[in-house]
């Protein structure tokens, strides 16, 4: 997968095209704007643009089939990245901007939970909804948080993937219950994922008996994670366990392969693309388990023939989180559909609550949301990363190997 900014520009650029094409083919139908909120410059621009080309392919997909009679979908996008990575404050500035267009009326992102706790009291005060394919923190839809999150009652956060709590439970069950693991080290990466994921793989771990020898952080802007590696060896850790994304993990990766090479490796989602694997790169990343918070998708034969058109398009292949933006997008233009099946005006409000109903057949499964805006599927998958190197070492799809759905989902 191309990791090059000027592939995610020329990208994006067909993309705009694309979109104007068909605004322009459906003559006089109304436009449905769509934000689509992502870091799509810096480390996590690679996983951005794959998620917005899974976007992209549903809306495509709704605007040449007239799915939603008498209206077209247009993608606006909003980068969340400020000096090379994600920036809450930029995600709030863009929420800023999409509640004060009127024509915005629902969006897709952000990628991490950090910056949807930044965009989120903006968005409920405009009652914008969005949904996002990747963000995982168990705050976001938590009714005790509910006077951060949604301070008018309403929910206008939902997602297309399950939360951290059930992503670091079920790898915890997945040390205990099959590697046998009797020892553990946990690492974060000091964001509000990785802390978060890190803190329920624990207290999980804590009740399956695993005995934990220790806690730490890392910089995710340091290069060297040695001190702390060496501590993990010096304790006679049988594994340790990763919350974070690329940033601090790919280092991680490439110095845990030389100061603990007969460690168990294992992290979350936040490792599941092209971006670990090109930066940490093999021998480095062989054997690290991961989990996803959403069922196998990529690979499953099932999906071939979308994942042919894709390849065909992009010239690369897609990752889960194309997939589940895939179905946020489906989810937004199902709920469009329903509304303007009643003939009444397609409004953010009448959006925002038929989401609320929505139930419909995506590329992932079915997807319908709870009363807290989670989707009701619970399901985590486990990986491992086995190189196959008939196939490009960068692509997930041919060196994540599924093992099974996680104990407990």
């Amino acid at each position: 997968m191309p990791t090059r900014r000027s592939a995610v520009t020329a990208v994006a650029g067909l993309a705009a095209t694309a979109f104007g094409r068909d605004a322009m083919a459906q003559g006089r139908d109304r436009n449905i704007k769509i934000g689509l909120n992502l870091s799509f410059t810096g480390a996590d621009a690679p996983g951005a643009q794959r998620i917005a080309n899974g976007a992209q392919m549903a809306f495509d997909a709704a605007n040449r089939n007239k799915t939603v009679k008498g209206h077209v979908f247009h993608i606006e996008k909003f980068d969340d990245a400020t000096a090379g990575r994600y920036d809450p404050a930029q995600g709030a500035a863009n929420a800023r901007k999409m509640i004060a267009d009127r024509a915005m009326l629902a969006a897709i992102g952000p990628m991490l939970s950090s910056v949807g706790k930044a965009m989120l009291p903006i968005l409920a005060d405009g009652n914008l909804p969005i949904i996002s394919p990747s963000a995982t923190s168990p705050d976001l839809t938590d009714p005790k948080f509910a006077g951060d999150y949604r301070p008018k009652g309403r929910v206008v956060f939902f997602r297309t993937v399950t939360t951290d709590a059930y992503q670091g439970l079920n790898m915890a069950n997945f040390y205990a219950e099959v590697l046998a693991v009797k020892t553990v080290f946990v690492l974060d990466d000091g964001g509000i994922f990785g802390v978060g994921i890190a803190d329920s793989f624990e207290a999980q771990a804590k009740q399956k008996g695993i005995q934990l020898l220790g806690r730490d952080r890392l910089d995710p802007k340091a290069a060297d994670h040695g001190a702390v590696l060496a501590r993990i060896r010096s304790l006679g850790a049988q594994s340790l366990y990763y919350g974070g994304i690329t940033l601090a993990g790919a280092t991680l990766a490439r110095q845990a392969h030389d100061i603990l090479p007969a460690v168990i490796k294992g992290s979350g989602d936040g490792i599941m693309g092209t971006d670990f694997l090109a930066a940490a790169g093999f021998p480095a990343v062989e054997g690290w388990y991961a989990t996803q918070a959403s069922p196998n998708l990529v690979g499953d034969p099932a999906l071939a023939a979308w994942t042919r058109t894709y390849v065909a398009r992009f010239k690369s292949p897609p990752d889960n989180d194309s997939i589940t933006a895939h179905s946020a997008a489906e989810a937004i233009v199902e709920a469009a559909r329903i509304v303007a099946a009643t003939g009444k005006p397609v409004t953010r409000d009448a959006l925002r609550d038929a989401l609320q109903t929505v139930r419909i057949k995506t590329l992932q499964g079915m997807v319908e949301f709870d009363a807290n805006g989670d989707i009701k599927s619970r399901t985590v998958s486990i990986y491992q990363i086995r190189k196959d190197a008939t196939k490009p070492l960068d692509d997930p799809a041919a060196q994540f190997k599924f093992i099974f759905t996680a104990p407990g989902s």
